[in-house]
């Protein structure tokens, strides 16, 4: 990992970081990180995507100004170790590049157009300031949010990176990210892999875990399923098209979080907080911002 300046960079940027969670970890308490489960949680999946384009920090910002409670930060790892901000293995979807991020450095990535294909797809949203855009570290991104922001972080394809976890968990550190404050929920992880959670949760138990699962047919779940869950994970994630209320209800009466993903209707926002979600993803957190509001 490249080190150089980061603590000078953390100086600057984080000086009183967590201030304004003390009273929900407070509300916490409790053994081991846990979460106001009061608190519907807006997350701005990959930023709010539906308006700019995902994984920049253009995309995040506009997540910041709706008001959403976090930026989901998916971590894809360059061929020098550097975790960038990227949903897919493959450059080709988001950015001018081909091929897989893994055989590329830092410094190859950073010369990608990571903004013009959404003006492309999306012409009725473009804006001629997505052209050009690049992609960021997870570095980056918290340098430029620091302490206004919280972070809902996946590790995508853990087993295609050896060491993924030590070094998402060694910025954190390094940007004051976990600590005593942990339950306050600065920082979320969460992952398809349990295998990549655990070893999380290996390293250090404080940090509030969810567990993404991929559900082909409706969702179901058994009590052996969701208490092997409890053991280090403190909420449940997926697809909001494969569960009904009696899935959300018996997961919440385990005292498990659930955040599906992704809801981009309102109407099915508000289905699902009246079944008893405690958050969810949309890629348009102004809408979901908007339904909160209205359901409270």
């Amino acid at each position: 990992m490249k080190k150089m300046f980061r603590t000078a960079i953390l100086s600057i940027a984080l000086v009183g970081l967590s201030t304004s969670f003390v009273s929900q970890a407070e509300a916490a308490g409790g053994e081991g990180p846990k979460l106001n489960d009061n608190k519907i949680l807006n997350v701005s999946h990959r930023g709010a995507s539906g308006y700019a384009p995902e994984h920049t920090i253009a995309s995040y910002e506009l997540g910041e100004e709706m008001k959403g409670d976090y930026i989901e930060v998916d971590l894809q790892m360059t061929k020098d170790g550097e975790l960038i901000a990227m949903h897919d293995e493959t450059l080709d979807r988001t950015t001018n590049g081909t091929g897989l991020v893994k055989d590329y450095t830092l410094a190859e990535i950073k010369q990608l157009d990571a903004g013009s294909w959404f003006n492309e797809k999306y012409p009725e949203k473009a804006k001629p300031e997505y052209a050009g855009l690049k992609v960021p570290t997870l570095e980056e991104v918290i340098q430029h949010f620091g302490k206004d922001e919280r972070y809902y972080i996946e590790t995508k394809s853990p087993d295609v990176y050896p060491g993924m976890e030590e070094e998402l968990l060694e910025i954190l550190e390094e940007y004051n990210l976990l600590g005593p404050n942990a339950p306050s929920s600065k920082v979320l992880i969460q992952s398809f892999s349990p295998e990549s959670l655990k070893k999380v949760h290996q390293l250090n138990p404080d940090v509030p875990l969810v567990q993404l699962i991929s559900y082909k047919k409706p969702a179901t779940i058994t009590d052996e399923q969701i208490n092997e869950y409890k053991k280090y994970a403190v909420g449940l994630g997926m697809s909001y098209t494969k569960i009904d209320q009696d899935y959300v209800q018996k997961v919440r009466s385990h005292g498990l979080l659930i955040h599906p993903y992704t809801v981009n209707e309102k109407e099915d926002m508000q289905r699902l907080l009246e079944w008893g979600v405690t958050g969810m993803f949309t890629n348009y957190p102004d809408r979901l911002r908007e339904v909160i509001k209205s359901h409270n």
